[in-house]
């Protein structure tokens, strides 16, 4: 997994940051849940549903590339994966309770080793 993260490494550090949600927005399908963290992509990437690689940048500022977030999303039928990106603790867990608990999709959150 190590190769994994050294690749998002440079991945992000080649890439400008588009924040389209910042922290405290709602998502766009369900007005209850509000980020907790900025949301966005990778600009000049492509996911596999064709937009740029998500990411979520939190509070810890020069933290890396922290983790990531895996998910099967049964009612669009794709598969995502979102860069945790200067993620402090506090906004890991914030984030997996959003993608986990909130949004109803298959989710988990996969965590760099130090």
């Amino acid at each position: 997994m190590a190769d994994l993260f050294a690749t998002l490494d440079a991945l992000v550090e080649s890439s400008s940051i588009v924040i389209d949600r910042p922290k405290g927005s709602t998502h766009p399908r369900h007005a209850e849940v509000v980020y907790p963290v900025d949301y966005g992509y990778l600009e000049g990437t492509t996911a596999g549903d064709g937009d740029g690689i998500d990411v979520f940048r939190g509070s810890a500022s020069g933290a890396g590339v922290v983790g990531v977030t895996v998910s099967v999303d049964l009612g669009k039928r794709d598969a995502e994966v979102k860069v945790l990106l200067d993620c402090s603790p506090a906004d890991v867990d914030a984030i997996r309770a959003l993608v986990v608990d909130r949004l109803d999709v298959g989710a988990i959150v996969l965590l760099r080793e130090p």
